[in-house]
């Protein structure tokens, strides 16, 4: 096989569409734009969120600044990867973390994500794991408490 010999695949390859070339293209005359106004000009069209001249809809809506989401939780996060220094068989929380500085001060509750290895047994108290979080905690003998299914 040739470079010359190479085609793309069957039906890949459209003509593009022939506008303002005759009535018989489906698409004379007009070229698809109207008759009259704005969009029919060369040039013509309105920016982005133009209405027309009535009153655009994000002018219209309510700005929110300053909104507070209603019982917003703030999340501590940390990776597995970060528990790995940790020695075996230890507790950890969102306290201890605290105190480790691996999470700041205003974290209400905490979550792992998976992200890294451990290779270390620990005990893990959280509000919320990822499943492969999960996995990799229990795999290295770890055990996992999901502080938010104890509450319930």
């Amino acid at each position: 096989m040739k470079l010359e010999d190479l085609k793309p695949a069957k039906g890949a390859v459209k003509k593009a569409k022939r506008k303002g070339r005759g009535f018989a293209t489906g698409m004379g005359k007009t070229a698809s734009r109207g008759y009259n106004g704005q969009g029919q000009r060369s040039g013509g069209g309105v920016r982005a969120g133009f209405e027309g001249g009535q009153m655009p809809l994000f002018r219209r809506i309510p700005k929110k600044k300053y909104f507070h989401v209603v019982n917003q939780v703030n999340y501590g996060i940390v990776n597995v990867k970060d528990l790995a220094g940790y020695e075996a068989n230890s507790v950890i929380n969102l306290q201890s973390l605290r105190e480790a500085g691996k999470i700041d001060n205003h974290a209400e509750a905490l979550r792992v994500l998976g992200h890294g290895e451990l290779n270390v047994a620990l005990t893990i108290e959280a509000h919320g794991f990822t499943e492969s979080a999960i996995q990799k905690i229990e795999a290295a003998g770890g055990k996992v408490v999901n502080l938010s299914q104890a509450a319930e």
